[in-house]
């Protein structure tokens, strides 16, 4: 129990809300600790007129997980020249249970932990393992930095669609536009070739008046 207690106590206190043990201590830890959590998740949940009371007793019947406070406290409060000891880690556990784990897992039935093998330890072969807390910060922290990379990649791709889009309606400018030149560039020459035919059929009148003319003198 002991052993249970202070791994409890580490696990609650950790930085990272994580720990790494053997798989059986793990194992052992986890209906422990999340029997501490259950408690504070009531406590998060209570209503009515005596709800402190309840909270009350809810925090105590979770103490019991953890060590007690230091027991010399009492006996040196109000002593002259003597310094107060400072809180154990139990006492810190208990705080941080309730006024933190207690709101994060409000609405969670059950299932605050996780267990991940970590293989065989080198010199006695034990199977180790990490057991924490689910949804603590570095797995928000992930998942932020997954929705930031995904809103960066869509706005990528809506870029890139957007530029070929605008180089494709460049292209088609373009295209409309040489074709309206090739086609101008068709009438001209065909215009200059009608010209053309029109000019030897008056020279050819002009031709055929000149002889009458001239036998209109000899006459």
């Amino acid at each position: 129990m002991s052993m249970l207690r202070n791994l409890a106590v580490s696990l609650i206190n950790a930085r990272e809300e994580r720990i790494v043990t053997t798989l059986p201590k793990a194992k052992e830890l986890r209906p422990f600790v999340e029997k501490a959590i259950t408690l504070s998740r009531k406590a998060s949940n209570l209503e009515g007129d005596d709800t402190g009371a309840r909270a009350l007793h809810l925090r105590r019947q979770a103490a019991g997980f953890f060590h007690a406070g230091n027991m010399q406290a009492v006996a040196m409060t109000g002593k002259r020249g003597q310094v107060r000891l400072p809180r154990t880690a139990g006492v810190a556990a208990l705080r941080r249970l309730f006024d933190e784990l207690g709101e994060r897992y409000k609405d969670r039935p059950g299932g605050y932990t996780r267990i991940l093998k970590l293989g065989r330890r080198a010199g006695d072969n034990a199977e180790l393992a990490i057991i924490e807390l689910v949804d603590n910060q570095g797995e928000r922290d992930a998942l932020e930095a997954a929705k930031k990379r995904k809103s960066a990649g869509s706005k990528k791709k809506k870029a890139v669609e957007t530029k070929s889009s605008d180089r494709g309606s460049t292209a088609q400018k373009e295209s409309t536009e040489s074709t309206a030149k090739v086609s101008d560039k068709s009438e001209s020459m065909k215009t200059s070739a009608e010209t053309t035919s029109e000019e030897p059929a008056e020279t050819d009148a002009v031709d055929t008046n000149e002889p009458e003319s001239g036998v209109a003198e000899e006459s």
